[in-house]
Formats: C-alpha cells, sequence, structure tokens
C-alpha cells in the first residue's frame, strides 16, 4: 500500500513525485515502457524552460527530474498501466506485467499526444525540423522559411508566432476555407510574412538529417510541388491520454479531465490530475510542471485529513498484510 500512485512520467508526474517525495509520501511512479519522460524525450534543444539560460536537451531535462524525484525517495517502475480502479479509499493500479499497486491517492499526469500526418520522414526529422510547437522551437529558425500545417486556431496560432523569427511562414491547408475564428483569421490575412497555400496536403518530408522541403499534393487536381523550406510544423490538434479514466473521470468538451478550479481534484475523492491531460490551452512543459506540483500539494493536503486507522494500512507492514 502507497500514500500514492502516480501515472505519467512527464514534466507534472515528476515534479508531482519530486513534491511528495519530499513530504515522505513514499511515491509510486508508473514511467511507462515505452514513453517515459513524455514528449521532451523527443525534443532537441529546450530554450525556455527555467533554471538553463544555455538551453537544455529535452531527454536530459528528463533525466534531471527523474533523478531529483529518486534522489529525494520517489520509485519508479517502466511498465504500462492497463487498469485502474478509482472508486473507494483504496485506489487499484494494474500493470501490463500482472501486478496490482493499492494506494490512498492516485495523480494521473499522462500529458497528451500531438497528433501526426503519419508520415514515416515525419518521425525521422522529428526535433530535426519537424515541429509540433512553435513556442519551444520557433527561435530555430531565425530568417528562414517555414510551413505551419492545419487550418484551426492552433494552426494560426502557430503561424503568427513564428513570424517573430522566420522571414516566411507558408500555412498548408487541405481546404480552401480555414475553420480559426475571425479575429485570428483576420490577424493572419494581414500579417505580410504569412502566406497561405490551400488545397493541399503533405505527402512527403525532405531532408537527409534536417528537413530541407516537403512535398505537397493539390487536393483538387493531384499535381504534387516540392516547397523548400527548413521546418514544418505540425498544427492539426491533439488528444489527451486519457483511455485509462474513461467512464471514472469527468472530462471537459476538450476531452481533457475536469478539475476543479485552479486545484488538480477530480470528481472522485482522492484522485488528482495534472499537466497537458487537464490543459487545453498552453501545453508547456513549465506549467505541467507547476500543474505537478499543485497536485502533489492537494494530494499532501487529502491524507492529511484521512483516518488515522485509514492511513495506518500505509504506515504499519503489520496493517498492510492484515488487509490482504
Amino acid at each position: 500500500m502507497r500514500h500514492v500512485i502516480i501515472v505519467g512520467s512527464g514534466p507534472a508526474g515528476y515534479t508531482a513525485a519530486i513534491y511528495a517525495a519530499r513530504a515522505n509520501l513514499n511515491p509510486l511512479v508508473i514511467a511507462s515502457s515505452v514513453e517515459f519522460g513524455g514528449e521532451l524525450m523527443k525534443t532537441t534543444e529546450v530554450e525556455n524552460f527555467p533554471g538553463f539560460p544555455d538551453g537544455v536537451m529535452g531527454p536530459d531535462l528528463m533525466d534531471k527530474m527523474r533523478e531529483q524525484a529518486e534522489k529525494f525517495g520517489a520509485e519508479i517502475v517502466y511498465d504500462d498501466v492497463t487498469g485502474l480502479e478509482l472508486d473507494g479509499d483504496v485506489k487499484r493500479v494494474t500493470l501490463g506485467n500482472g501486478d496490482v499497486h493499492e494506494a490512498l491517492t492516485v495523480i494521473y499526469a499522462t500529458g497528451s499526444a500531438y497528433r501526426k500526418l503519419g508520415l514515416e520522414d515525419e518521425s525521422r526529422l522529428s526535433g530535426y525540423g519537424v515541429s509540433w510547437c512553435a513556442t519551444c522551437d520557433g527561435a530555430f529558425f531565425r530568417q528562414k522559411k517555414v510551413a505551419v500545417i492545419g487550418g484551426g486556431d492552433s494552426a494560426l496560432e502557430e503561424a503568427t508566432f513564428l513570424t517573430r523569427f522566420a522571414d516566411t511562414v507558408y500555412l498548408v491547408h487541405r481546404r480552401d476555407k480555414l475553420r480559426a475564428s475571425a479575429a485570428l483569421q483576420d490577424r493572419a490575412f494581414a500579417d505580410p510574412k504569412i502566406q497561405f497555400l490551400w488545397n493541399k496536403t503533405v505527402a512527403n518530408v525532405y531532408g537527409d538529417e534536417k528537413v530541407t522541403g516537403i512535398g505537397l499534393i493539390d487536393t483538387e487536381t493531384g499535381e504534387e510541388t516540392t516547397l523548400d523550406v527548413t521546418g514544418m510544423f505540425v498544427a492539426i490538434g491533439a488528444d489527451p491520454r486519457t483511455h485509462l479514466v474513461h467512464d471514472q473521470l469527468d472530462l471537459t468538451a476538450e476531452g481533457t479531465i475536469a478539475v476543479d478550479g485552479r486545484s488538480s481534484r477530480t470528481n472522485i475523492a482522492g484522485v488528482f490530475a495534472a499537466g497537458d491531460v487537464i490543459d487545453p490551452t498552453y501545453k508547456q512543459a513549465a506549467t505541467a510542471a507547476g500543474s505537478g506540483v499543485v497536485a502533489a500539494l492537494d494530494a499532501e493536503k487529502y491524507l492529511a485529513e484521512r483516518a488515522p486507522e485509514l492511513l495506518a494500512l500505509v504506515e504499519s507492514p503489520a496493517a498492510q498484510a492484515a488487509a490482504v
């Protein structure tokens, strides 16, 4: 029996683990067998995380967070969660290897996954010109030509942000009309750096070590052309990883886990959520880390208010054995 189990190992999960471990809550982090460390494991240099004025490689940042969590006593398991039982005082987490772990609280911090175009070279060149985050990577494309793929609010926000750095930003959209809000459209149409390429889909991403161009297909004529760019930003949405908690935790209209105000409290007592899985808007490593702080403090407060006999299940090995 644990005080807290943390599902997820991105900035939110590891930060929650640091805070929980320092509060002597002996957290268990289920870090995934493949995607441990979250989306930052797929990035190169991160320049906007506080405390690293010279930047830091995404995997190195996550490794430092993991090391810090373990230093204070967090235990990390590299396996996948296959089932969650969240009702009641004792929560149960089932792993792919069949192990079942119990805790009085669960912090759910599984993040979100950016939607991809599904091209082979898209993944190969991820971090080498292919990106899903202009805020993270835009500064690497000063005085360059880049393409943004998409037609919704996020695509226009990405394109507008990139004009701070790039000389030309191509907005590639598969239709002849945008889905974005009128205000964002007006701002983008008025920006001389943004050029719109209508009725186009991306068929190829070119480049050996870095992106050198993309192949476009005209959806009306079938004609294929090559666009010379050094960066491609995919902005077709992201999906919060909530599949494990469907029918258990309340979700928002955006599909993220609903929490109470600025807290991390979900609709089930003792279950907290943090990071991109509750954030449809910002999706930054720093905001996710702050959200992990909130979840750990909320869990600590919840545990402080539990009945002594319930806490004894964690604190007493004999009581744990008797409860099995």
